[in-house]
């Protein structure tokens, strides 16, 4: 098993699929509530910036996700449909700042704290966002793209940490 960090057209398939499942129940289960998009919301982004950062124990989790998302996807454009796959990935490609990974990080303690300390909030829900972001990240489509402004902001951000504070 060869585990790239590239994405397929099945990948992006998988992501924008697990986005329509949501979606879908957002719709008709929360009553289309626009705070209750907020966690999922955050998770599809943290997802993105995971696959970004790239290294550590997260970023071989993004990788393994990413391959599983292209694997499900490649496979379901063959068998379920006759179709074919191809790879999708972004030319060029953001790198998180050492900083940017310090926000990441205190994002990875975010979303712990959310999924583990909210009462309402079904953990599912902040797997089902962050397996899409995972697979949307580096993709070329609209999608993909966001990651790029998402990234910079978060390598902006992490500047407050890597910067001597003026005087």
């Amino acid at each position: 098993m060869h585990i790239t960090s590239a994405v397929t057209l099945g990948g992006v398939t998988t992501g924008t699929a697990l986005l329509i499942i949501y979606g879908t129940y957002w719709w008709h289960r929360e009553k289309h509530r626009p705070r209750t998009l907020i966690p999922v919301i955050l998770a599809i982004a943290y997802g993105m910036l995971i696959t970004l950062s790239g290294g550590g124990l997260l970023g071989w989790g993004s990788r393994i996700t990413l391959w599983g998302g292209n694997q499900i996807g490649d496979k379901a454009l063959s068998w379920g449909v006759g179709g074919t796959t191809m790879d999708v990935t972004r030319a060029h490609q953001l790198v998180l700042d050492p900083g940017g990974h310090v926000v990441v990080l205190l994002l990875t303690v975010t979303l712990v704290c959310i999924a583990r300390f909210s009462k309402k909030l079904r953990s599912w829900k902040l797997l089902l966002g962050l397996a899409a972001g995972i697979c949307l990240a580096l993709s070329g489509t609209v999608a993909g793209a966001a990651a790029m402004p998402l990234g910079s902001s978060v390598n902006a951000l992490g500047a407050v940490f890597t910067q001597e504070m003026a005087s």
